[in-house]
């Protein structure tokens, strides 16, 4: 991998929940000056106190190199490289408040997954009309669940930005044994496959909970992938991102594994409960949930047909049982299968 051709340090990562807790915890395990701030005050006290996150990511230390601030103007100003890691129904309030106090050329990059609430505007194009020109921006995404990351366990992820040197810079500020990164230009196609897997990892719960088995769950990640594909190219992003980490590979982890909040909240919703008790059973921000509402937005826009998407959305906000949602599904007429990108939008 190339040197890092940018300064990043100190970073300063904003939210102090358990992904960007672990995603400041794997740049100081580098021996990287890393700031982590978080907007509940008496949850910063206990990490400085305790010198780790037992809220989120119990019993595992920071590095040294990883200091918990409270200061929230100072350490804007101070930091050369900003992570957001905040919910994507917080991220253009956030980026507002860093707005006055952030110096011209500092990076900006972030673990927010989802698309801006109400307008649907991917949030590249949020954070360039905020932030201004003057700040590289990127996202990063890819397959991994905090607590195994803030552990060492072996994960890969992309990072994607337009501005190569940040790209390059980033990637080596993360890199290490057991976290492989992988860099990427296609912005657009990396925030597009961490979005729409969150919506189809509900479906694939709703499923399971159903007690409908493994074959209705390949089923839908399959058929979902092909989905994610027609989106993909309607919007002009690249392929063969959707067949990488950020991709299929984000698809399949968060589909499959229960520490996954979106299937946590299918489950949930399979095995009965309202869509109100299944929140509060999974007790934390589902991104899923905003996403569906703003992906079949854009889709319908865009004249792309996202029929899992599509039962999702009446599932969650027009009160449909998920058993009508199944049975809508299977009633699709017969067709061909066709998984390509180039076939037709309406499949």
């Amino acid at each position: 991998m190339a040197e890092s051709t940018l300064n990043l340090f100190p970073t300063l990562v904003i939210g102090a929940g358990a992904w960007g807790t672990a995603l400041a915890i794997a740049i100081a395990r580098n021996g990287n000056e890393v700031l982590l701030w978080g907007r509940n005050e008496a949850h910063l006290i206990e990490m400085q106190r305790a010198h780790s996150n037992e809220r989120y990511l119990s019993g595992l230390s920071f590095p040294d190199s990883l200091t918990v601030v409270a200061d929230f103007e100072q350490a804007v100003s101070r930091a050369k490289h900003i992570l957001v890691s905040v919910p994507s129904v917080a991220f253009s309030d956030m980026l507002k408040q860093i707005k006055p106090f952030i110096v011209d050329g500092t990076a900006v990059s972030w673990a927010t997954k989802g698309l801006t609430p109400e307008t649907g505007r991917f949030l590249d194009e949020t954070a360039a009309d905020i932030l201004g020109e003057s700040h590289a921006l990127a996202v990063i995404s890819g397959p991994s669940f905090a607590v195994e990351v803030a552990k060492g366990l072996p994960t890969a992820m992309t990072v994607a930005s337009a501005d190569n040197a940040f790209n390059q810079s980033l990637a080596a500020a993360m890199h290490s044994a057991t976290l492989r990164i992988y860099t990427s230009s296609d912005v657009l196609g990396v925030q597009i496959g961490g979005t729409v897997k969150n919506v189809l990892a509900i479906s694939a719960g709703i499923a399971d909970g159903l007690g409908f088995g493994a074959n209705a769950r390949a089923a839908l990640i399959t058929r979902g992938m092909a989905e994610i594909l027609r989106f993909a190219a309607s919007l002009g992003a690249e392929t063969e991102t959707m067949f990488g980490l950020s991709g299929i590979g984000d698809l399949i982890l968060t589909c499959t594994d229960n520490q996954s909040r979106n299937r946590q909240l299918g489950l949930a919703i399979g095995r009965g409960l309202t869509v109100n008790q299944a929140v509060a059973e999974v007790g934390k921000t589902v991104e899923g949930m905003h996403a569906a509402r703003e992906v079949l937005l854009r889709a319908r826009q865009l004249g792309v047909d996202m029929p899992i998407v599509e039962q999702v959305y009446k599932i969650l906000f027009e009160e449909v049982d998920p058993r009508e949602s199944v049975q809508t599904l299977l009633c699709r007429e017969q067709k061909a299968e066709a998984i390509s990108p180039t076939s037709a939008v309406k499949n």
